[in-house]
């Protein structure tokens, strides 16, 4: 219970329909956790309905995705539950997976494909399911579960979470499918009910990468594209799914396509735009120009720059040239609010050095060459950019055998 809470509390998040904080909770930790144990244990324990906000998935914000946020005590149970169930279904899982799994990551996902890519897989279905979250049935997520457990209490725990309702502009509102983004075991519950789909696609000899419900199948020609995809339609039909008409696209790495927040081709590696835009208007939020241009404010851009960088500056990943019309960009923004003005003339007032030696302001351009780097040194001791032997296939391994 406690580590349950350290967890949640690790992940923050805003306080849900009886408005009580991680902060408000924590004053009184122990009692409070031993109350939820000892409702766990009976049996008596009773989710409050999620608070329903919408998060824009757009910039002109003509979109929305909806989240739902549990309690403080209801994400904690969650925890509870997701740490009961993840033990017994991480093995289960297809070596193809990468979203939501212990030792696994997005570029390790990345890194799987452009192997299949160099093997000669170069058509890609890059497949998008509709409302994945929002329309999952619930009892397809309770027959995959109970399919490999039996405890009669994690199975009602697990449907009273999902049937807890949504208070939406103060209206209840029951929820008949579906599981909330922003619940704590959503992800694991759609790796759950994915897995079957990784390995009918193995067992059809496709190769593929799928991270949660973002996924590809790389092919070595449209035909065998065409034949994957109408595979997937027909399962993801079983589970009560289907996929976008709009977003779901047979292409080439030749041409081009996303995968978690970048564009693989075969020239280059760059950051999508919908993820550039979403790191530009960070930015632009923080050097507001009628602001004035200080220490303190560089070192909260640096944070943020570092934050992109970790992801996107990793070996194998974006494009150098990108980076370097980013940073210059970047200085443009500062300039603007040093001088109150944007002017090309200003590039020599405040020149590039001057802001790495006084302000000290981090460049992206400079983490991937120390990326570069990194990767030379891998390469030299026999691995590949996210520490996956060379030489190792990447044929999935049955790892239900």
């Amino acid at each position: 219970m406690r580590e349950a809470f350290k967890a949640v509390k690790r992940n923050r998040g805003a306080a849900g329909v009886d408005k009580v904080s991680i902060q408000m909770y924590r004053a009184n930790l122990m009692d409070n956790l031993h109350a939820l144990m000892r409702e766990l244990k009976s049996g008596s324990f009773e989710p409050l309905p999620l608070r329903r906000v919408f998060i824009p998935k757009n910039k002109e914000q003509t979109e929305f995705r909806p989240l739902g946020i549990p309690v403080v005590k209801d994400r904690i149970a969650q925890e509870v539950l997701r740490r009961l169930l993840d033990p017994v279904f991480r093995p289960l899982f297809h070596a193809a997976s990468y979203g939501f799994i212990q030792g696994r990551n997005c570029h390790m996902a990345i890194d799987h494909a452009m192997q299949l890519h160099a093997r000669g897989y170069e058509v890609v279905l890059d497949a998008d399911i509709k409302g994945f979250f929002d329309n999952l049935p619930h009892q397809v997520i309770l027959d995959a579960v109970r399919e490999h457990v039996a405890d009669g209490k994690v199975l009602d725990l697990l449907e009273r979470f999902l049937r807890c309702g949504v208070l939406e502009q103060g209206r209840l509102m029951a929820t008949t499918k579906g599981t909330p983004q922003g619940g704590v075991i959503s992800p694991l519950l759609a790796n759950i009910v994915l897995n079957r789909l990784d390995w009918h696609l193995d067992k059809l000899g496709y190769r593929f990468v799928r991270y949660a419900d973002d996924f590809v199948v790389l092919c070595l020609n449209h035909s065998q594209a065409e034949e994957a995809r109408t595979q997937v339609e027909a399962l993801l039909a079983q589970l009560g799914l289907s996929l976008s008409p709009q977003k779901t696209v047979i292409t080439t790495y030749k041409r081009g396509y996303t995968l978690l927040g970048f564009v693989l081709s075969r020239r280059s590696r760059r950051i999508r735009p919908k993820s550039l835009e979403k790191f530009k208007d960070k930015v632009r939020t923080l050097t507001v120009r009628k602001h004035n241009l200080d220490l303190d404010l560089v070192a909260r851009l640096n944070a943020l720059i570092r934050g992109v960088a970790q992801y996107f500056c990793a070996p194998f990943a974006t494009n150098r040239e990108q980076l370097s019309q980013l940073d210059s960009w970047i200085r443009m923004r500062l300039r603007a609010m040093r001088f109150k003005r944007k002017s090309y003339r200003d590039n020599y007032k405040l020149r590039i050095r001057t802001f790495k030696r006084i302000y000290q302001l981090l460049s992206l351009e400079d983490f991937i060459v120390t990326a570069h780097a990194s990767l030379h040194r891998s390469l030299a001791r026999g691995s590949s950019g996210w520490g996956r032997p060379v030489t190792e296939t990447v044929t999935p391994v049955n790892m239900g055998n």
